[in-house]
């Protein structure tokens, strides 16, 4: 694989690594707090639900900095894991706005394309990959 080819992934998941370990951290240990500053906290879920995404988030964000630090084809795995889990966001969050049922507009249209532009420079990568088996990928 070529450096710049490599350097672009590896920055991909970087970023994604910190964007999810970021927001996992909010929502784990602040989400009173996330939900007081956008004005939504009448609407915010009582209980461990938030956390536990945050939580979630957070063990996400770990998979890409794992893939981030690693070989993109040994990481494969986890690349498809990552990228399914964009897809299912960036769906639910689309989703629920259409049905006007989103808690707070961030949450589709900052959250959700975010995370429509990840997976699909994931898919990218995957695609990539796949008609790329012997490249070589190493950190």
């Amino acid at each position: 694989m070529e450096p710049s080819r490599r350097n672009f992934y590896r920055g991909l998941f970087l970023i994604a690594a910190i964007y999810d370990l970021s927001i996992g951290v909010v929502f784990t240990f602040f989400s009173g707090w996330a939900f007081e500053l956008l004005g939504i906290r009448d609407k915010m879920p009582q209980g461990a639900y938030i956390p536990l995404l945050g939580a979630f988030l957070f063990v996400i964000g770990v998979a890409y900095w794992l893939i981030y630090l690693g070989d993109l084809h040994r990481n494969h795995d986890l690349i498809v894991v990552g990228t399914l889990y964009k897809f299912a966001y960036a769906s639910i969050a689309f989703v629920f706005w259409a049905r006007g049922q989103a808690p707070h507009i961030i949450f589709p249209a900052l959250f959700g394309v975010a995370d429509l532009v990840f997976l699909v420079l994931m898919l990218e990568c995957l695609v990539y990959l796949r008609a790329n088996p012997l490249a070589a990928v190493g950190g």
